[in-house]
């Protein structure tokens, strides 16, 4: 699987976030209703945000956003961030009911 890398400019938990790297995993059973474009609109709406890791490694931390609303519909983002490189990684993404 590929990842592909984008020029972002947004504010997470007060750290300029200049990047987003998303992972193809979403392709494999959402691929219908989930696109990059719809991702990174995503993205855009945590700017500003202050959010509580779901978990964390030494260089990683993970977040859910639940409840993301684009066009009436509501979607389900998991991402990170990375520590040491300051980019957001977006592991998955999915309409959510």
């Amino acid at each position: 699987m590929t990842r592909r890398k984008y020029s972002i400019n947004i504010t997470v938990n007060d750290q300029k976030i200049k990047t987003v790297v998303i992972d193809a995993h979403y392709e494999k059973k959402h691929s219908t209703s989930i696109n990059d474009e719809l991702i990174l609109e995503l993205v855009q709406l945590l700017d500003g945000g202050d959010f509580e890791p779901e978990s964390a490694t030494q260089n990683f931390e993970y977040f859910v956003a639940n409840d993301l609303v684009i066009r009436n519909k509501r979607y389900r983002l998991i991402w990170l961030i990375d520590k040491i490189e300051i980019y957001i990684g977006v592991v998955n993404a999915y309409r959510s009911k």
